[in-house]
């Protein structure tokens, strides 16, 4: 529930919903969420960020009370590499997926468990800091089916 809260009001973050072509990045969240992790001090996360602006915007980091670190992982022909930024381009959407793009918690400060929400910000160049409660899904969660 306070997830679809969060990203109902993280959809009308930055200006009309259609969107506009006024130069600025219009950002918001959808389809967050943690699958339980296995391992007690580490794991993914997955989500998509909209930007229905006319400029884009970069992800500069990931950062959450919960955890001690967040990085940032792009996968391009099945390797796994970390970075620094990733880019949400103008009119289009930055996904972050199983097998794809992802973020990486580790140093967890307790282990989430399917029901609980973990608290994230997503800082961004342009658009600053989008706060994100990200709900804590089956280890076998399947975004497409919702199981």
């Amino acid at each position: 529930m306070a997830a679809a809260v969060a990203a109902t009001a993280l959809a009308g973050c930055g200006g009309s919903a259609s969107g506009s072509d006024d130069g600025k990045p219009e950002l918001s969240v959808s389809s967050a969420y943690m699958p339980q992790p296995v391992s007690a001090s580490m794991a993914a996360g997955f989500l998509t960020i909209t930007n229905k602006g006319g400029a884009t915007d970069e992800l500069t980091s990931v950062t959450s009370d919960d955890a001690g670190d967040i990085t940032v992982h792009k996968t391009v022909g099945g390797a796994m590499e970390e970075v620094s930024t990733l880019t949400v381009p103008a009119h289009g959407r930055l996904v972050f997926r199983s097998g794809g793009n992802h973020l990486m918690f580790d140093g967890l400060k307790r282990r989430p468990e399917q029901g609980q929400t973990v608290p994230v910000q997503l800082h961004f160049a342009k658009s600053g800091v989008l706060k994100v409660e990200m709900p804590v899904k089956p280890a076998t969660y399947n975004p497409a089916t919702g199981h």
